[in-house]
């Protein structure tokens, strides 16, 4: 079956569409308060170790310091980024990578190649299923979360998933929106990755 005609994919084109107002606003004030380009890419790990190029918002502007290297994280972020990072919505234009086959709307966040390489075992673990838009670490503490505890949440995933779990999952995401992020412990024992390093 083709990319685009999976369920997820089909529903992501209709998001995508429905949305275009909105996606053609923020990228609009994206573009008058960090300039171009509007969207950040980078090669991130997909399922499988198969690498795909992730797009979402801009949400930083690139000023650097007299020698030329890029300012802290922190100093770059700029009002309306933290804005789109604390909403979620610079993950939206990642409807689009739902649509094409590389990730789902629920699953563990795709990170870098090398991060991924450096989990071992356990980063193969986590790849064999689809990243996520939003995932079981994102709604349970996220970025109060350790590396290891996230991963924790991850393989806890990948073991346990269900449609259920999915869908238990969105609705959290939303409530983690409105009410902001809060570090959660469920699971947190039996989440534990039994060859973390190995």
């Amino acid at each position: 079956m083709s990319a685009w005609l999976r369920p997820a994919g089909l529903l992501a084109l209709a998001l995508f569409s429905l949305l275009s107002p909105l996606l053609l606003l923020l990228g609009a004030l994206v573009l008058l308060d960090m300039g171009r380009p509007v969207l950040f890419r980078q090669r991130r790990s997909g399922q499988n170790g198969q690498a795909f190029e992730m797009v979402k918002f801009r949400t930083m502007r690139d000023a650097r310091d007299g020698r030329g290297l890029p300012l802290p994280d922190a100093d770059r972020v700029t009002a309306l980024g933290r804005f789109l990072r604390r909403s979620r919505l610079d993950e939206l234009p990642e409807l689009i990578n739902i649509a094409r086959g590389d990730m789902d709307f629920v699953g563990p966040r795709p990170l870098l190649t090398e991060t991924i390489r450096a989990m071992r075992q356990d980063g193969r673990l986590r790849g064999a299923v689809r990243p996520g838009l939003t995932g079981m670490a994102q709604v349970s503490g996220n970025t109060l979360l350790t590396v290891e505890e996230k991963l924790r949440f991850d393989l806890w995933y990948v073991r346990n998933r269900s449609a259920w779990l999915d869908a238990w999952i969105i609705l959290r995401t939303l409530l983690v929106v409105v009410a902001g992020e809060k570090r959660i412990n469920w699971h947190v024992d039996e989440a534990r990755p039994p060859h973390w390093g190995g």
